[in-house]
């Protein structure tokens, strides 16, 4: 069941909206369109997360007075806004996390960058390491001790006087792997302070927007593309 305008459940909660909004619903699988800024699963802040606010809008939207399943099928970094999936039955998170694991699930990131990437299509391979204490990632053209292997294409799609819009699409599932490998070959996400983007974003996010998702569904089997717009403000409107 996919939820529409003049469907009287699809009104969003309120106090929701500065966290998310929905995309997309059924039986067993939530989207929604996370806001930067929030956190998907809970961490050393103690900051609220996306999972737990999903829970309370579903216990809310449905009136349910026990407890409410919302699994974490797959993340994106706090900064980051777009599409999050949640899985509302332990064996729909148990069949989305085979699917992710066995790469059956196609992603799609949307970014926009100050510097044009050169070749403006590629396909990039990386081995990553990760720096636990400064929560960043190097990537590396070799494979080094602790390293992990790395892969996504990218393509610019569209250029204004300061700006690029590039679509990128992971094909491993690293943390930082987007941010870190387009940085690499001197594509900095506008706002990306950690890996040497010259100064931040109003809002404190990142210039990344996870836009699209394909997969199968767990129970129907049916391939789904879901996808979620990007931010409203100024420069995306431009570029997208």
């Amino acid at each position: 069941m996919l939820l529409g305008p003049e469907d009287p459940l699809a009104d969003p909660i309120q106090e929701f909206e500065s966290a998310f909004s929905v995309v997309f619903e059924d039986n067993h699988l939530i989207a929604v369109n996370k806001k930067n800024g929030v956190l998907v699963q809970g961490d050393h802040t103690g900051d609220k997360p996306l999972s737990e606010l999903v829970k309370e809008y579903l216990k809310k939207k449905y009136n349910k007075p026990g407890n409410v399943f919302a699994g974490v099928i797959h993340r994106i970094d706090r900064p980051v806004s777009g599409l999050v999936l949640l899985a509302k039955t332990s064996k729909a998170l148990e069949r989305m996390n085979k699917q992710f694991a066995d790469k059956k699930i196609q992603k799609t990131y949307l970014m926009i960058t100050g510097s044009k990437p050169n070749p403006a299509s590629a396909k990039l391979v990386h081995w990553l390491t990760k720096d636990a204490q400064k929560n960043i990632a190097k990537a590396h053209l070799k494979e080094v001790k602790d390293s992990k292997y790395c892969e996504l294409s990218y393509t610019l799609q569209k250029a204004s006087d300061r700006y690029f819009l590039v679509e990128v699409r992971p094909v491993t599932g690293r943390s930082h792997q987007i941010r870190c490998q387009m940085a690499s070959i001197g594509c900095v996400i506008k706002g990306d302070l950690k890996y040497g983007a010259p100064r931040s974003n109003a809002d404190g996010g990142i210039c990344l927007h996870s836009y699209k998702l394909m997969f199968d569904h767990p129970v129907t089997g049916e391939r789904m593309t879901l996808s979620a717009p990007p931010p409203t403000d100024a420069l995306w409107k431009a570029l997208v």
